[in-house]
């Protein structure tokens, strides 16, 4: 027997129908229909595009920002977890009494 393959979308058609969800001119299973997909697939498409729609307009510098925390909030984290790691290692080897 053979498997069935999930069927896979471009960029570009996820954005169309996207679009046209957003819209609001048809309805979710009239778009559904026209394209040929899963009535399902248009307002999760829907909803990753509005989603996504304030990272379109933040600038670069603020995204880098961001990247930055996120960066430095994951090193404080491996810090703090290396200086437990080495306090453990000192008590038990004995170095810390």
């Amino acid at each position: 027997m053979k498997k069935k393959r999930r069927k896979s979308y471009t960029t570009a058609f996820k954005v169309k129908i996207a679009l046209e969800a957003i819209k609001g001119q048809r309805t979710i299973n009239e778009i559904a229909t026209h394209y040929g997909v899963h009535p399902n697939m248009a307002p999760q498409w829907k909803k990753q595009a509005i989603e996504s729609l304030p990272d379109v307009f933040s600038t670069r510098r603020e995204r880098d920002a961001q990247e930055e925390e996120a960066l430095k909030a994951d090193l404080y984290q491996q810090i703090g977890q290396l200086k437990v790691e080495l306090d453990w290692l000192k008590k038990k080897s004995g170095l810390l009494d």
